[in-house]
């Protein structure tokens, strides 16, 4: 964020990206700003859920925050603009995840829920997530609705509806904690069994598991810290330097687990116990043979353009249904409502289940993963090694993210990739390339390359798998020089 001026974001105009609307606060994240929103997308979600399914004839619309700077101010704010269009409005009274607002919009089949939340962006935004009655992600056609209502005045009714505040935690612990051998887990703590670390970076996951479990777990960061830092809550290695020096100096014995959850609960990375940072490239695979040997359950597996080429060897394994799309959660929960879903995941943290609400829930997927630790006797390393013998499976993958300095530089990228698109990278052919979602270049070495702009931040991602990590880090400085003498 150093490096890009507020004054770019100043009038910015408003723009719905893979998972809602993020802005700088005081330059286009404003009151104002998302007093209007908040209220078009109440309207929007009237239109959509509000004549059929379990919200026919609902006026209701959950509200709720993280734990960002002004989030709860942003919350009052939303929740009053939506009154006064004539909405009964349930307003959280404290933090939460965003999957549990999710959850709070279907299990109280209301209209859906607006969420002030910038999820693991830098501490100098915040953001507004609209979520459906279905208890996931609005699809793209209806954050285009709002988008095309913004030229018109924010609703007003005659009778204007009313706000109460709930507590958003209680129905959505009971929930997850029905889809898991709870008990087998806190015994596994109570034994010594297990030692459990949650770095919360923090954000609305503290006290997430503590509530779910009923037992302390070892907490890292769970105090609220509108500037993260200095960083950004997200699950990456740079991010987490307290979790790295906890779990190497454990002294337990037993098995050890870390998880790392990012700002606003919905997204998820692990740690085993020799201090092995691992996202969800391999935590998605270990929920996949869990869920199939262990608990016996059958469905889809969904993966996004970003995913590792682990999940088809597996899927293949267990005779899974693979269904791909572009990145971005709200793309998996959409097929979720259209098809018999296992698990759906994406390389940036975000796990949801076909038989939850379809949407991406960091806290049911830590579950789920506690569970198969105590089942199968063995931390994320050794689970991980053992699925990687049974596919044949030695590829390694990473991903860097290169800031933009400026829209302008952002066109010339995508330009240069439109007219000019690569034909051989970091020595190897390119046998084809998908545009689905930006730019993935597969390589003659059955190595991939995506190269691909954020959607809610000025930066290029790029993302690679290959046969070793020296080669994954070989592809990715070719793409990192690449994009430097483009732009």
């Amino acid at each position: 964020m150093a490096s890009v001026s507020p004054s770019t974001f100043v009038g910015k105009p408003i723009k719905f990206g893979t998972d809602g609307w993020r802005g700088v606060i005081a330059a286009d994240f404003t009151f104002d700003r998302v007093g209007k929103v908040a209220a078009l997308a109440a309207q929007v979600l009237e239109e959509t859920y509000g004549s059929s399914g379990d919200s026919k004839g609902s006026k209701t619309v959950i509200v709720g925050y993280d734990r960002r700077f002004l989030s709860p101010d942003f919350a009052r704010y939303a929740a009053e603009a939506i009154a006064a269009a004539g909405y009964t409005v349930k307003l959280s009274e404290c933090f939460a995840p965003t999957p549990a607002f999710s959850w709070a919009a279907f299990d109280q089949k209301a209209l859906g829920a607006v969420v002030i939340t910038a999820s693991h962006n830098p501490a100098a935004y915040n953001g507004l997530k609209i979520k459906s009655a279905l208890g996931g992600s609005v699809p793209p056609d209806v954050t285009e609705k709002v988008e095309a209502k913004l030229d018109q005045a924010a609703p007003k009714s005659d009778t204007p509806g009313s706000i109460t505040a709930f507590d958003p935690w209680p129905s959505y612990c009971s929930a997850l904690q029905s889809m898991v051998d709870i008990e087998a887990i806190r015994t596994a703590v109570d034994d010594g069994k297990l030692t459990v670390f949650a770095e919360v970076m923090h954000g609305a996951a503290s006290t997430g598991l503590k509530r779910l479990l009923e037992r302390e777990v070892n907490e890292i960061n769970s105090e609220a810290d509108p500037l993260f830092e200095g960083g950004a809550p997200e699950p990456l290695p740079k991010y987490i330097p307290k979790l790295f020096k906890a779990i190497e100096n454990k002294t337990n014995d037993g098995l050890t687990v870390g998880l790392i959850f990012d700002g606003d609960c919905d997204r998820i990375a692990g740690m085993d116990g020799k201090a092995t940072f691992l996202s969800s490239q391999v935590l998605i695979p270990i929920l996949m043979e869990h869920l199939t040997k262990r608990r016996g359950m059958t469905g889809e597996v969904v993966k996004t353009l970003s995913g590792s080429n682990l999940f088809l060897a597996l899927a293949k394994i267990y005779d899974l249904p693979v269904h791909e799309t572009p990145i971005g959660y709200k793309y998996i929960a959409d097929r979720m409502t259209e098809a018999d879903v296992l698990i759906g995941g994406e390389e940036s943290g975000g796990i949801g289940y076909g038989h939850h609400i379809p949407e991406r829930d960091a806290l049911l997927s830590a579950l789920y993963l506690l569970e198969a630790v105590v089942q199968s006797g063995k931390d994320f390393g050794e689970l991980n090694d053992s699925l990687r013998e049974q596919a044949s499976f030695t590829a390694a993958y990473d991903r860097i993210d290169l800031p933009l300095a400026n829209m302008e530089v952002r066109a010339k990228l995508l330009e240069a990739l439109q007219s000019s698109t690569p034909t051989e990278v970091a020595g190897k052919q390119v046998d084809n390339c998908i545009t689905v979602d930006g730019y993935k270049l597969n390589l003659e070495d059955d190595s991939w390359l995506l190269i691909r702009f954020s959607g809610t931040e000025p930066v290029l991602r790029l993302y690679s798998e290959a046969r070793s990590i020296e080669r994954v880090h070989e592809i990715l400085a070719w793409a990192k020089n690449w994009a430097n003498s483009v732009g």
